[in-house]
């Protein structure tokens, strides 16, 4: 099979479709591959580094895109992108469809591209593989992304998230007990800050309690729990996912103004649309915004700027679907992995996740 692996076009995205230990492996499988110049730069890898490996350097997108039947992507193609992919290509990456504009779901219908979203790959156990390792890094990287708008420099209230001796340490509210939230808790609690940590499911909450012995604080993210959690938080996390669906808003502009002037709100869930009304997506080089006096930090590919670590933990989880895609072919492999079928958005002109099927019909 031709396999293409282009730059990535969005802005600070640092991150690469594919290793040169993955390309070695497939071209050792007597597969093609095809990078583009300087794709894997942002994360260490040169292109000598991709030729030793087997892979082709050529010189453009359009190359890329003309010469292979699998794209391997981090973010969703950009619109110049998708104009010059082939009709019936597979591209995979992640998409984040349910939170993107609808006419970009149906240009995929229109060329009959197959796009599985890396996101969206589930296991029978319900457990989401290629988006667990980057959830994790999104919620480790929490607290120095806060400590770092807190300060006064960045605009903050200039509390050390630690205390010391005599100061007691600040409050951190965290919305949602999944991978990234449970991340998050698990690295401001290594500073020492107090924790609330609030899900609807009570399941993962007990998950929590045992996990912290009791030192981390859990509520059921009734309304009422959110805002009294707020009062006193100097840091808010949304960390809420529905997987294929836009992230609810359980945070409304009211319960941002209950905070504290200058405190920080980091929208993790802003890659599918945010958990908090008064949140927009950013980006590394401009990610933070003042709205009701409370700093936002709202950037949707935050691992894209710790790109070695980033795409070596999602490409360790994705390479099994790579490996099957590249040797039997996308309707072969769709047809035999079940994981891999839950992670197809549209394929051969149809869209085969029921809720983007939901959300296109809506609007």
């Amino acid at each position: 099979m031709d396999i293409g692996i282009p730059v990535e076009r969005h802005l600070d995205e640092y991150r690469v479709g594919l290793t040169p230990r993955g390309v070695y492996l497939l071209t050792q499988a007597g597969h093609r591959c095809y990078i583009e110049q300087g794709a894997g730069e942002g994360a260490g890898f040169e292109d000598r580094d991709y030729e030793r490996a087997g892979g082709r350097i050529v010189y453009g997108a359009q190359e890329v895109y003309q010469r292979a039947d699998l794209v391997l992507k981090v973010g969703s193609p950009s619109q110049e992108e998708l104009e010059i992919a082939r009709d019936e290509q597979t591209i995979c990456a992640f998409w984040h469809l349910a939170a993107r504009p609808r006419e970009l779901t149906q240009a995929l219908l229109q060329k009959g591209i197959t796009a599985i979203a890396y996101e969206t790959i589930q296991r029978e156990d319900g457990k989401l593989p290629v988006l667990y390792p980057l959830s994790e890094i999104a919620g480790r990287m929490a607290p120095q992304v806060a400590a770092r708008w807190l300060q006064n420099d960045g605009g903050g209230s200039g509390v050390l998230i630690s205390g010391i001796a005599g100061i007691p340490p600040v409050e951190v509210c965290i919305l949602g007990a999944g991978t990234v939230g449970t991340n998050a808790a698990v690295a401001f609690h290594g500073l020492g800050a107090r924790i609330s940590v609030l899900d609807r499911d009570l399941e993962r909450l007990q998950s929590i309690e045992e996990r912290f012995q009791g030192q981390v604080s859990t509520m059921v993210s009734y309304d009422f729990n959110i805002a009294r959690a707020l009062k006193s938080a100097r840091i808010l996390v949304g960390a809420v996912l529905v997987p294929g669906e836009r992230a609810p808003v359980l945070v409304t502009r009211e319960m941002v103004r209950l905070m504290r002037p200058r405190s920080v709100i980091l929208d993790i869930s802003i890659d599918q649309g945010g958990c908090v009304e008064t949140s927009r997506p950013m980006t590394h080089r401009d990610p933070v915004f003042v709205e009701e006096g409370i700093i936002h930090y709202c950037v949707p590919n935050m691992p894209g700027v710790v790109a070695r670590t980033a795409t070596n933990a999602y490409l360790n989880a994705a390479w099994p679907y790579i490996r099957r895609l590249a040797d039997e072919g996308t309707q072969a492999a769709i047809e035999a992995d079940p994981d891999l079928r839950r992670g197809v958005a549209v394929h051969d002109g149809q869209i085969y996740n029921e809720r983007l099927a939901a959300l296109v019909m809506e609007t």
